[in-house]
């Protein structure tokens, strides 16, 4: 926790000469107690996030900080385009910015978030300055000013999934997004962020207000100044040019823009010119302003001020109420918690949603074939066919459809297709299972089946009771005119079943014991049948019988010891 210091400056923070006296509590810190970038998120190797809620509540929650409002401002975008570097340009204003001469000494390094030159990523997760800066508002209010440094998208060793949970926690934790972006506002740089802030509003409550507070689009190394100049006032003409919404355009180009005019409050743009060669092809280069072309060094004076004067920053928002330092600790825990679970769809890239869509596409019309041509042979009013007929017919219509899904250009590689082709094979057996269904419901005699087979049942016992009766072998008859008496019970009771659509599992197993009865060549199959019937459904017997079918499990068992 940061110790309260006796001195601050006009803005209410403390003065650079005194930032080393800055202590902390826990002893995982550095010992000179110097401020410094903690790391509060943290992108694990297997691509799982994990929130450092010590680190951040011993910078939001120290005394000082903790019930003042809170301004966050985050710098997000592609990796190795120089958001660390001007983060720490950034921190030299909050501790300088007293002084005309904020940017310091012409000769001395840049210090702060860690950054460096070359092509590999520098800045993994988010990382917050220790020290949160105290500002007096225009209007009196005293605010907290969070300085957030973030990881770089479209890294080599990040997901798409990474890179978009990133900046979507970025975007929804801070009050004003700085947006890096090199050399133009390109149409895929809209794309990504309509996905990333779209990634992020889905974590959202919804809100009848814009989810999302100021985003400021930063072009680096801006070449066409004669087009529009460097600095605000030519980046607001620049960007009212790229967002602009017109008739002409095609609607995807025009869901884009009105996408990121629906998120965010306000909009903004600066553009900013190359900083030289030496910055960018000196392997050694520290950051030392002597070495930095000095237009870059003008415009630097210009937008970090911009940027961070009292009466621009604005203060975090969520849902029209202003946020705490205690609040925003609340908030990102609750954020983070829904992006390590898996309520939230993964995002995909643009190479991988195409080739599912693609391939589902194939799959749709290859079931279209297949139904249309299942429906000629057997569907609505068709006469009924012969089961082992409509068999043949399937599996040739079914080979079509599969030529048809194989037969279209499909992206993702035949690897990737395969588990389509799967899917559809299953898919059109399960409806081929339901044709079979619709064609035996028009066999006058298979509809018939269950009260025939009950009918002969009766028949046969009645004769053979009447016939053993007459010979005097009154065992026999007892027992026939016992499955008659149960044959007629059972016909009653399907024939409720059957108007009233009560009790449908006795009905659908009274219907497999007269199947099994009626389709069986011989005595020993049906016999099996019936076994199988009676194993399947043998918890109704138990509900109906409980007490004998224990008896008879118990005989069984004494058989079995003998």
């Amino acid at each position: 926790m940061a110790k309260h210091r006796p001195e601050r400056d006009s803005w209410g923070e403390w003065s650079l000469s005194d930032k080393n006296v800055y202590d902390w509590s826990s002893e995982e810190e550095e010992p000179d107690g110097r401020a410094r970038p903690i790391q509060v998120l943290l992108v694990k190797d297997d691509h799982t996030f994990e929130l450092d809620e010590a680190a951040l509540s011993r910078i939001l929650l120290s005394e000082e900080v903790r019930d003042r409002e809170v301004v966050a401002i985050s710098v997000a975008g592609a990796f190795r385009k120089g958001k660390s570097f001007l983060m720490d340009f950034m921190l030299r204003y909050m501790y300088n910015h007293a002084s005309e001469n904020w940017l310091g000494d012409a000769d001395e390094p840049l210090t702060g978030f860690s950054w460096r030159g070359g092509s590999e990523r520098e800045t993994t997760g988010i990382q917050i300055w220790s020290e949160v800066f105290l500002v007096d508002k225009p209007d009196g209010r005293k605010v907290a000013v969070l300085l957030m440094d973030t990881q770089g998208t479209f890294d080599s060793q990040s997901t798409l999934r990474d890179s978009a949970t990133v900046f979507a926690l970025s975007t929804m934790i801070s009050s004003m997004q700085v947006y890096n972006i090199s050399q133009n506002v390109q149409e895929d740089d809209l794309q990504h962020l309509q996905l990333f802030t779209e990634y992020g509003r889905l974590a959202m409550e919804e809100t009848f207000l814009k989810p999302f507070q100021s985003m400021i689009f930063l072009v680096r190394d801006w070449s066409f100044p004669y087009e529009f100049p460097y600095g605000q006032e030519g980046g607001m003409k620049f960007l009212e040019k790229r967002l602009k919404i017109s008739e002409n355009q095609h609607e995807e180009l025009q869901n884009v823009r009105k996408h990121i005019h629906s998120c965010f409050t306000n909009i903004s743009c600066f553009l900013m010119p190359h900083p030289g060669l030496k910055v960018a092809t000196n392997p050694h280069f520290d950051g030392r302003i002597k070495e930095i072309d000095s237009e870059f060094i003008n415009n630097l004076k210009v937008l970090v001020p911009w940027l961070l004067s009292p009466r621009n920053i604005d203060v975090k928002e969520i849902n029209g109420s202003k946020i705490t330092c205690r609040g925003l600790v609340e908030y990102f825990k609750a954020y983070i918690k829904i992006y390590q679970g898996e309520e939230l769809p993964h995002p995909k890239s643009m190479l991988q949603a195409t080739a599912e869509a693609n391939n589902l596409a194939a799959v749709a019309a290859a079931k279209d074939l297949y139904n249309k041509k299942m429906e000629e042979v057997c569907g609505g009013d068709r006469p009924f066919l012969a089961p082992s007929e409509l068999q043949n017919r399937h599996s040739a219509i079914r080979e079509e459809a599969l030529q048809v899904f194989r037969g279209v250009k499909k992206m993702g590689g035949e690897e990737f297709s395969r588990r389509y082709l799967q899917q559809l094979e299953g898919e059109i057996d399960e409806v081929f299972v339901q044709y079979i269904k619709h064609n035996d419901s028009k066999n006058i005699f298979h509809a018939a089946r269950t009260p025939a087979t009950l009918f002969v049942v009766i028949f046969v016992m009645y004769v053979a009771a009447g016939i053993t009766g007459f010979v005097g072998v009154d065992i026999i008859a007892s027992l026939c005119n016992m499955i008659l008496g149960l044959a007629l019970i059972t016909l009653c009771t399907w024939a409720y079943i059957r108007y009233s659509g009560e009790y449908r599992e006795l009905g659908a197993v009274i219907d497999q014991v007269a199947g099994a009865l009626w389709d069986q060549g011989s005595t020993n199959e049906a016999l099996y049948k019936l076994y199988n019937v009676a194993a399947n459904h043998r918890h109704l017997y138990h509900h109906a019988f409980p007490g004998p079918q224990v008896e008879e499990e118990g005989e069984e068992q004494d058989k079995k010891r003998d």
